[in-house]
């Protein structure tokens, strides 16, 4: 990942984009959250090389929404996070394109991990 390089943490409850902020930022990573998808509409910058971690519930539009109906034809990576997924929905968020599907609380080691695969790291 270079300086140019961003994260972007969707999810509704603060204190969970709090806390993969702090940890992404101690990697070294740079990262912008929002609480929905909405917000990340409006203020993310596009162009930039990111990726996404995206809860599944979120309030309007939910991540699986946001899979069904993102920008193509190069679509931001995208790292689905949920405290209450099963199989079925993390089948359907990998066939819609999700790179991974983590359960909360998010292993560190497996979100970094995931991260730089998104980015082309090893």
């Amino acid at each position: 990942m270079n300086e140019e390089s961003i994260i972007y943490v969707v999810d509704d409850d603060e204190a969970v984009r709090d806390s993969l902020r702090v940890l992404l930022e101690s990697y070294g990573m740079t990262v912008e959250d929002f609480g929905s998808i909405v917000e990340f509409r409006r203020g993310h910058v596009a162009g930039r090389k990111a990726c996404m971690i995206l809860d599944l519930h979120l309030p309007g539009t939910s991540g699986l929404d946001y899979l069904a109906t993102r920008d193509c034809p190069s679509p931001l990576p995208v790292i689905m996070i949920t405290a209450r997924g099963d199989a079925a929905t993390r089948k359907r968020a990998r066939e819609m394109g999700a790179q991974a599907f983590l359960d909360k609380p998010v292993s560190d080691e497996a979100l970094i991990a995931n991260i730089r695969q998104a980015f082309g790291e090893a």
